[in-house]
């Protein structure tokens, strides 16, 4: 579905999350995959976790699955978990701080509120992004990498604050270690601050993680949740509207020439692969997380095309 204002086109399609509610008051908002069935770049699965408030001896439990081909990062912006993984790594993940797990040939992880904020009861709210890796990378050997929010490249001026995440953007340059083309970024508009996305990846996409944002030209505004895919090449400014705030990510980078199969947390570009790490799974064949004795079975009935997890 195309877009066209004014004889230009400049937004592709608006896609509308799936909601998934992990435990009680929690929801996941998912917009990739999505029934388009389409990437964004790199980018195959895209996740806005929370915002929710735990009580007392509630939190965040992501118990050990595994995966295979991606890198997943992940950017909170409030709260805190503990990664934990079957490299050994233990990382805690606080507000402006970037975690970026490279899965490659394979790896187990499992993501937690720490005792101490399960004990007093805590907020959360956060990103996670699924990254497809290039074929001649899929089968790296696995790795986890956490930055510090001072490593982060951030800019301020003009009501706007952006924040580099991974890749290259607007004279900027991530110390993430990436493996392709690629832009990730959150964008913080304060009342009538303007953006302006520059047509320096092929496929780009915002995301409006809260409040509402406007395209400069155009009527109407867009709400939280919902994903704005652009067309290649266009150029637009985003407004925050007056009296509102808008918190927003920006992703996109160049397409892969090959498709991306997609089986609950396996991606790869080998169907054959996906197999191959779903008989691996089920006989336990990967590696544990020091540490944790849950194991996840494979979901049952998951169309292979459903893409992602359940």
């Amino acid at each position: 579905m195309t877009i066209r204002q004014g004889g230009v086109i400049d937004i592709d399609t608006v896609v509308l999350p799936v909601s998934s509610e992990l435990v009680s008051g929690f929801k996941v908002r998912r917009v990739l995959p999505s029934k388009y069935g389409r990437m964004v770049g790199p980018f195959v699965l895209f996740d806005q976790m929370g915002p929710a408030v735990f009580n007392t001896g509630q939190g965040f439990d992501v118990g050990p699955h595994p995966h295979i081909g991606l890198a997943a990062v992940t950017y909170l912006i409030d709260g805190e978990i503990v990664h934990r993984d079957s490299l050994g790594k233990v990382q805690a993940l606080r507000p402006g701080e970037v975690s970026w797990m490279t899965a490659g040939s394979g790896i187990v992880h499992s993501e937690r509120t720490p005792p101490e904020a399960r004990a007093s009861g805590s907020n959360f709210f956060g990103i996670q992004a699924w990254v497809a890796l290039p074929c001649r990378h899929e089968e790296v050997a696995a790795d986890f990498a956490h930055y510090s929010e001072p490593e982060i490249p951030r800019t301020c001026a003009r009501g706007v604050e952006f924040t580099l995440i991974a890749g290259a953007s607007d004279g900027f340059v991530s110390p993430v270690r990436t493996f392709s083309d690629m832009v990730f970024a959150e964008i913080v508009l304060t009342s009538g601050a303007r953006y302006q996305v520059r047509p320096e990846h092929h496929e780009r996409a915002v995301y409006v993680v809260a409040g509402e944002v406007e395209i400069v030209g155009r009527p109407g505004s867009f709400r939280a949740a919902e994903l704005i895919l652009l067309e290649p090449g266009a150029e637009i400014v985003l407004k925050a509207p007056a009296f509102h705030s808008s918190r927003l990510m920006l992703m996109g980078g160049e397409p892969f020439p090959e498709p991306r199969h997609v089986y609950w947390n396996f991606v790869s570009s080998s169907a054959e692969r996906i197999e191959q790490a779903k008989t691996d799974w089920r006989e336990r064949r990967f590696p544990e997380v020091p540490g944790e004795e849950e194991f996840a079975p494979l979901p049952k009935d998951l169309d292979q095309n459903a893409n992602g997890l359940p």
